[in-house]
């Protein structure tokens, strides 16, 4: 997976300055901190770290438990961090109390012992410890341990030495945390490599997390890759991923996933839930899938999909074309729809029979038989089964009342709406579907 992974940098781990350097933020937890004459001024309670675009995230402080007071220090007056001694570079300290500010996160309440996603290993590990080292001229989170000796010695400080144990540790560039306080320590390198991804490895990610830590995935990915991972998951986890996401999110995520694919889902919700992400999405958009949604699964129009591409019989070739490739990213490659002037199918045009014929040619020389399978929206899916059988096509189109095209209907849906079914019957028996 690593040598698929374009523009991956080396291992910072990989360097031996930095491997010397390493130091273990549990180890280091707990211990004293000194000022510039070495005089103890309290105790570490955790470390902070800046959100941003940097592959390693800065330490931007410390925060320093003095009397009763946990203060916050910045970064730039520690002189000294290893895991002998955390050192500050002045005798005179401002010991403000900390305030958590918005981009920052908590090494050890916020990340340690939390999910994350190794995105090399296509897998999803919790943290056990986590391994600061100066890089760049600052002190930098590089890597993340994951065994269970490291496990042990935060559980059971004393118990195993509080040096760090980078056999099992994961470069933090391919890392994605997903669980702070006000948001996810967000990697620039991280998201290029989930962007990488497939969809469905990444719906195995999201299913592998659990409550608030599925949102933070979804936060670093791409709109339209979250909703193809999406359309990949399994009914049950993808509700519960709606169902803890907030409406405008799931509107946004819901709108880019195949109409049909939208419809099912939402058909699953309950009512105020379902109009409350209605309510959040383009009013166009809202009243396509309300229609879908209120076709019974047994119907066309109930497993159809909305996605077509509509032209008229005095469109050249040219711009069919162009259409084509324009919507290359939507499953509506087969070809394209001819309507009339009143926007009554006429014909369904292969890509083969365009890319053949003259750019400059109408689309009504292309016309011509044979000609398309059409069914109502309303047709029954044992209807729509002998249409395919006898049309042995890619999709039949649906239609209005007034034979106009309104959505067409894959034989993958026709494969999914038959699944819940046979599942439920004889066939699995030997008995047959129908």
């Amino acid at each position: 997976m690593a040598k698929r992974l374009v523009g991956r940098r080396d291992s910072v781990l990989e360097r031996k300055n930095i491997r010397d350097s390493l130091v273990s933020v549990a180890g280091s937890i707990g211990r004293p901190v000194s000022d510039l004459e070495g005089r103890n001024i309290g105790k570490l309670v955790d470390v902070v770290v800046r959100h941003g675009e940097a592959t390693y995230p800065p330490v931007s402080g410390i925060i320093v438990k003095v009397g009763q007071r946990k203060s916050f220090i910045d970064a730039k007056t520690i002189s000294r961090f290893s895991h002998d001694e955390i050192r500050l570079s002045s005798t005179k300290i401002n010991l403000q109390e900390y305030e958590r500010r918005e981009g920052e996160s908590l090494l050890d309440a916020d990340v340690l012992d939390h999910q994350i996603v190794d995105v090399n290993g296509l897998r999803v590990v919790r943290s056990s410890d986590l391994y600061l080292a100066p890089l760049d001229r600052e002190i930098r989170v590089v890597g993340v341990d994951i065994s269970f000796r490291s496990f042990i010695r935060r559980i059971f400080p004393g118990a195993v030495s509080r040096r760090p144990t980078p056999e099992h540790v994961i470069d933090w560039a391919s890392v994605a945390s997903l669980a702070d306080g006000s948001g996810v320590v967000r990697s620039t390198e991280s998201r290029a490599a989930l962007s990488q991804l497939r969809p469905a490895d990444i719906a195995d990610l999201i299913e592998d997390l659990s409550g608030r830590e599925q949102g933070a995935l979804i936060e670093l990915l791409d709109l339209e890759l979250a909703a193809d991972a999406l359309e990949e998951m399994e009914d049950d986890d993808l509700l519960g991923l709606l169902r803890g996401l907030p409406s405008d999110r799931a509107a946004q995520l819901i709108a880019r996933m195949e109409p049909d694919e939208s419809a099912e889902i939402l058909r699953d919700l309950d009512d105020d839930h379902r109009e409350s992400i209605l309510n959040e999405m383009d009013l166009p958009i809202a009243n396509q899938l309300r229609k879908l949604v209120s076709f019974d699964e047994t119907l066309a129009g109930g497993i159809m999909t909305t996605h077509l591409l509509i032209t008229r019989e005095n469109d050249t070739v040219a711009s069919a074309l162009k259409l084509l490739v324009e919507n290359r990213e939507r499953d509506v490659s087969d070809g394209v729809v001819v309507v009339d002037a009143k926007g009554r199918l006429l014909d369904h045009i292969q890509i083969v029979e365009l890319v053949s014929a003259k750019s400059s040619a109408e689309l009504s020389t292309l016309i011509g038989p044979p000609y398309p399978t059409a069914i109502s929206e309303n047709t029954r899916l044992k209807e729509v089964i002998e249409e395919f059988t006898n049309n042995r096509g890619s999709s039949v189109i649906v239609v209005d009342e007034k034979n106009k095209p309104v959505g067409r209907i894959l034989a993958d849906d026709l494969v999914d709406a038959l699944a819940p079914a046979n599942e439920n019957s004889s066939f699995a028996q030997g008995g047959g579907a129908f």
